[in-house]
């Protein structure tokens, strides 16, 4: 990863009981405060509302953040979109769905070289997930499948957004997130963030920080798992 990088990774676009991205407005008007042309990436489209009904819900949670964007389907070549752009919001949905779009029109090394370069780059949920080396710890269907399973890479490690621990009063017998990751450890080396609702990794340069009030879970191979809080030190998962 190079010296240059400006992301903000959000767990999710709503916290509940609030509307979409109410509860990270304020980050999001610092974080794109010196943006002019800011480009939405509807791709993930959750629940599978069309690309421009998505771009719409996106453009209401920035206005209320005092910034316009415009989503990709707007253009005829994507692209042009990425190439003059300057600043990213990928939002949440199927991350499956997001990744096979961004390889099918040809975003994926556009996009890494631009934020490598020090573009804006923003993500909500599936956007958050394919900031990481690949998508395996996404906890969507497979509904297609992408060339690929690996992303940007942006940050050397994988993200487990909407991160829930065990209800200890739950009668629920199927594995928990924390097992999926072990799993997931079982075949791959690299750190897993499990990151909770209402979370926000900001990485500026080669610093990290946690925003929110919820403590971050992180898991290393071979190792326990591990808590840390807004106040932590947690450059060391850039190394």
């Amino acid at each position: 990863m190079t010296d240059k990088l400006n992301l903000l990774l959000c767990s999710s676009s709503t916290v509940h009981p609030l509307g979409y991205l109410e509860y990270c407005k304020d980050d999001i008007a610092e974080f794109f405060s010196s943006c002019e042309d800011i480009i939405f990436i509807s791709y993930a489209r959750p629940g599978g509302v069309s690309l421009e009904n998505y771009s719409s819900v996106a453009k209401g949670g920035f206005k209320n953040a005092g910034l316009e964007i415009r989503g990709i389907e707007e253009f005829d070549n994507p692209l042009e979109a990425i190439t003059n752009c300057d600043g990213i919001f990928t939002g949440g949905g199927n991350t499956f769905l997001l990744l096979k779009s961004l390889y099918e029109n040809g975003l994926i090394d556009p996009i890494k070289q631009r934020v490598n370069e020090g573009l804006r780059y923003m993500g909500t949920s599936a956007g958050s997930n394919v900031a990481g080396p690949s998508i395996k710890t996404t906890n969507d269907m497979p509904i297609v499948y992408p060339p690929s399973f690996e992303a940007f890479s942006f940050v050397p490690f994988n993200i487990n957004p909407h991160y829930l621990d065990p209800d200890p009063h739950s009668t629920h017998k199927g594995e928990t997130r924390e097992t999926r990751i072990n799993e997931y450890h079982h075949q791959n080396d690299n750190i897993v963030v499990g990151l909770r609702e209402g979370s926000i990794l900001k990485i500026e340069n080669k610093n990290i920080t946690l925003i929110g009030e919820k403590t971050l879970r992180v898991f290393v191979k071979g190792r326990e798992a591990k808590e840390y809080d807004n106040n932590s030190n947690i450059n060391f998962l850039l190394d």
